[in-house]
């Protein structure tokens, strides 16, 4: 018969002996040892995986949070060609068409005004928090331009509101007519991180009464104000930006043009129908009677174009209807 084997037999602390009955194999620092070594190859195994399973996310302020905190104004404040259109696109979009656009709000904090009567427009720009903006790049001399005309585009003011600590804005108003008016805000919001962003809001006035609208005045290229008389050369294309020159001539001698606002003139364009509002401002350099500006149309329709010049400390508004194809 084959001998049996067996463990070493363990002397008693006591005296006596204790036998282990179960078979030869490794002592059991050898096997706490190898398990402990399988434990954490395990371990390194299952966190591959996981990791493979469920990758890193990106950390915030990387290229495409930098690109968006970095976006600045195209044009620097209060010089050379200057566009306000809707945010986005503006040589392409007409602005003004909603209170809120780019992030901003416009709310008014008055009511009806009386016809005729002078009263007082108020109103706040409120960010994508719902805050009262306070911070706004000057363009121009002025940190917000204010137009306002009524919806048969007569009556056309450029108005410039002054701001209280809080944000609310106020100007004095007189609505001329009864009917339902736009006011536009044109202005550049400053955010936090330092953006400037080109916003054109707008919003409905009205004046109680009976409303007879005017029918717009046929196109003309030129036009007479106090004895001043202007024209205009070139036609705004839709999607293409081209030059259109205004010319002031003051009886038989032609006008010397006067810095307004830091301009040789203002130029304004709204669009029959939805009063689409469009704002450039014009090259920096006038030649004593010209000035140029460099207009994109956002799309076909009737306009009529603003343009406001100073001669001799008093500024003056020439107005044009013009069709673009």
């Amino acid at each position: 018969m084959a001998e049996q084997l067996s463990a070493p037999v363990a002397a008693d602390p006591d005296g006596g002996s204790a036998t282990d009955t179960h078979p030869l194999g490794p002592d059991r620092s050898t096997l706490r040892l190898a398990l402990t070594v399988g434990g954490l190859v395990l371990a390194v195994l299952l966190g591959f995986g996981l990791g493979r399973a469920n990758p890193k996310p990106a950390t915030p302020g990387g290229t495409g949070v930098a690109a968006a905190a970095t976006g600045e104004h195209t044009h620097a404040p209060g010089t050379g060609a200057h566009d306000h259109g809707a945010g986005g696109d503006a040589a392409t979009a007409a602005g003004g068409l909603s209170v809120t656009s780019s992030g901003y709000t416009l709310t008014p904090s008055t009511g009806d005004h009386a016809a005729g009567r002078a009263g007082e427009f108020r109103f706040r720009i409120h960010d994508d928090r719902r805050r009262a903006v306070t911070r706004f790049a000057v363009v121009h001399d002025k940190p917000m331009h204010l137009i306002v005309v009524r919806r048969d585009l007569t009556g056309y003011q450029h108005l410039h509101p002054t701001m209280a600590a809080d944000g609310t804005w106020s100007v004095p108003l007189t609505l001329a007519q009864p009917g339902v008016w736009r006011a536009y805000a044109d202005f550049v919001a400053v955010a936090d991180d330092g953006r400037q962003t080109p916003v054109t809001l707008g919003v409905d006035l009205t004046a109680p009464g009976g409303y007879a609208p005017r029918p717009l005045p046929a196109p003309a290229t030129t036009t007479t104000v106090d004895g001043f008389t202007v024209g205009y050369e070139g036609v705004p294309e839709v999607g293409k930006a081209l030059p259109v020159r205004f010319r002031v001539g003051q009886g038989d001698a032609p006008a010397v043009l006067e810095r307004y606002l830091g301009a040789y003139g203002h130029l304004v364009a709204l669009r029959e129908g939805d009063l689409g509002y469009l704002h450039v401002h014009p090259e920096p350099t006038s030649a004593g009677d010209t000035v140029t500006f460099w207009v994109t149309a956002p799309g076909p329709g009737r306009y009529r174009m603003y343009l406001d010049f100073q001669v001799a400390g008093v500024v003056r508004t020439a107005e044009f209807t013009v069709t673009v194809a």
